[in-house]
Formats: C-alpha cells, structure tokens, sequence
C-alpha cells in the first residue's frame, strides 16, 4: 500500500512539474498589412495545437490554422473581391495553416521556421517572436504572389505582406 501511495505521489509530482513548463497559445490577435496597397488588415478564427514549452522554448511545436473567410480589409467590397475565386477562393480553399519544424532562441526572444500553406501552396517562413508580458509577438514577411493570389502584377515585391500575430500565453 505504501508503495502504491509513493508511486501515485511521484506521478502526480511528476505530472504537476511537466504541466507548469507547457503553455498554450490563446488570444490570438493576428493583422497584416498589404504594404504597397498600404492596407491593414485581420484574420480570426484561430485554432492551435501547439506545445510550448516555457522552460525551454526549442522544446516548442507550433501548429494553428485561422479561416480565411475571416479576412477583413476594412472595406466590404474588397473582402468580398479578396475572397473570391480570383484570390484568397475561401469556398475552395477555408483554412491557411502553419506548422513549425524548428524553434530556436529563448522564451523572451525566439525564431519559429515552418511550412505556411495557403491555397494548398506551402512555402518554408521564419516568424520571428518577442516575449511581451502574457504575450507572444511575432512578425513575418511573405509575398502574396507566392501562394497564387496576385494582387498587383507589377512583380513579387508588389505583393508583400506584413504579418503581425500576437498571442496570450497561458
């Protein structure tokens, strides 16, 4: 009986002291910015099943995906435009996802590289991430041409986007 108590006390401990070095990504708050349209930007609907770990960050898998139907421009016939089957196509394509491969860095300041995928397209992408409080940071840089959605023809340049997310950390 005695051993049964020990061996229940030293899983809980166990359990307990893994538990409080993982975290999960909640709150997302995800922008961007069409840089040379100067247009900003959102995305919602997100959803992770992403690890981190907060005593040691290269420990971390990030995965998430956010709906694309989600996609806000601020101006309702552009949204409409983006959606369609010319661009973003959200009845054929409703989810971009992300999924890491590498995580390097510390808690307060790390790098995330992984596949982004958008219209199917996957494309290798480096956030980079700041610890802010509660909050994780980060910001990447990709060119909408990439994944088939050419806004501007005037080259890959045209179509940069600035991508900001911001995440709580529980």
């Amino acid at each position: 009986m005695k051993k049964l108590i020990l061996i229940l006390f030293l899983c809980y401990s166990w359990s307990v002291a893994f538990g409080q070095n993982q975290g999960v990504l909640t709150g997302a708050k995800i922008s961007f910015t069409f840089v040379s349209k100067k247009v900003d930007g959102s995305l919602d609907g997100f959803n992770s099943t992403s690890r981190i770990d907060t005593s040691d960050i290269t420990n971390s898998k990030f995965e998430g995906s956010v709906k694309t139907e989600t996609l806000d421009s601020g101006n309702f016939l552009r949204n409409w435009s983006l959606k369609g089957g010319k661009y973003f196509d959200v009845d054929t394509y409703p989810t971009m996802r992300f999924k890491s491969s590498s995580v390097t860095g510390t808690l307060d300041k790390f790098q995330v590289e992984g596949q982004l995928t958008i219209k199917e397209i996957e494309k290798t992408i480096t956030i980079l991430f700041t610890k802010e409080g509660d909050r994780i940071i980060g910001t990447t840089t990709i060119f909408s041409s990439d994944f088939g959605i050419t806004v501007i023809k005037k080259g890959r340049e045209a179509n940069k986007v600035v991508i900001k997310m911001s995440f709580q950390l529980k």
